[in-house]
């Protein structure tokens, strides 16, 4: 009698588990929604739309009252956690979260979906998010084709922002140090960024970290389960930004940069070092060091009802006006 269980290859637990037939199985993931006309707790609008083959995203419009249906909002580009591997940014804790920061910050957002590891390894997501900025930088020209009228009638090309939350911080980070390389179309410029609880890991431990179990973390190894073939491993620059050969962070292509931390976050030193690198490196831009006391790792993505979250999405919704 032959067997219906699936062979498994390997495991990210509590995560996912991948089988030798190349199957995923995610255990953490919440639920897609469907996008909304003017959400009824917020007011805000969603849709859905193919940014090229391999990248589609959602886009947020707040409700536009007579006095600001006249102005032109900043565009935000953002990019949802999940360590490369689960999240989407079609499910529902996205959703709740994107309806919040746009409806109190008044800005048009378009978050990314990317492709995941491990069907998709890295740098499969960079460059997917890279092609979504494109897209957005796109509207600023005449004569682009497959353009969004929300983006068009109501987008200030002056102020683009980029954000994420873990995964998706580091990925704002990343978009900024290339967009701080190479031109934007339409030599469009990145205002801001932020990044909020900011995934990145390395081969060192730093501060507090644990010297002991550090390449059994989680952290570590869905790092190795996202991109197996990354030149310099762990310590890759887009996970590693004070690796040798990393880029100069004076090299980020904005001018202003939020970095949130969480006070019980096992990234939160990370994070912090981050804003002190970019301080010393001789960034020209404004930067701020935004830290939430008592609470982990995207405790706003998760909890969205806790004052401390509506803490945590004020002060974004702030730096975004």
């Amino acid at each position: 009698m032959a067997s219906n269980t699936k062979t498994i290859a390997s495991e990210l637990l509590p995560i996912l588990r991948v089988y030798q037939d190349g199957t995923v199985e995610r255990f953490i993931d919440s639920p897609f929604v469907p996008t909304s006309t003017e959400d009824p707790s917020t007011g805000v609008s969603s849709k859905d739309t193919t940014i090229s083959p391999l990248v589609s995203a959602r886009l947020y419009l707040p409700k536009l009252s007579p006095t600001t249906h006249q102005k032109k909002l900043p565009v935000l580009v953002y990019y949802h956690g999940g360590g490369f591997c689960i999240g989407s940014a079609f499910s529902s804790l996205a959703q709740n979260y994107m309806n919040s920061l746009v409806s109190q910050a008044k800005v048009i957002a378009v978050s990314v979906e990317y492709r995941l590891a491990p069907e998709h390894h890295l740098p499969a997501a960079y460059e997917d998010s890279w092609t979504a900025l494109q897209w957005v930088a796109s509207h600023s020209l005449e004569d682009t084709i497959n353009k969004d009228p929300w983006l068009i009638e109501n987008g200030d090309f002056d102020r683009i922002y980029l954000g994420g939350d873990s995964a998706g911080a580091n990925i704002a980070h990343n978009m900024a140090i290339r967009a701080g390389k190479e031109c934007l179309f339409g030599g469009v410029k990145i205002l801001g960024a932020f990044l909020s609880h900011p995934y990145f890991w390395g081969s060192d431990p730093i501060g507090s970290e644990p010297i002991l179990g550090h390449e059994g973390n989680l952290l570590y190894r869905m790092w190795t389960l996202g991109y197996p073939s990354a030149p310099g491993a762990i310590d890759h620059p887009m996970i590693n930004p004070f690796a040798r050969d990393a880029p100069s962070l004076s090299g980020i292509g904005c001018s202003r940069l939020l970095v949130c931390v969480a006070e019980k976050d096992e990234l939160r030193e990370r994070g912090v070092r981050y804003a002190e690198a970019v301080r010393e490196s001789g960034w020209g831009g404004e930067l701020e060091l935004f830290e939430v006391e008592g609470e982990g790792h995207c405790f706003h993505v998760m909890n969205p009802g806790t004052e401390s979250a509506k803490k945590m999405v004020n002060r974004l919704a702030s730096f975004l006006q």
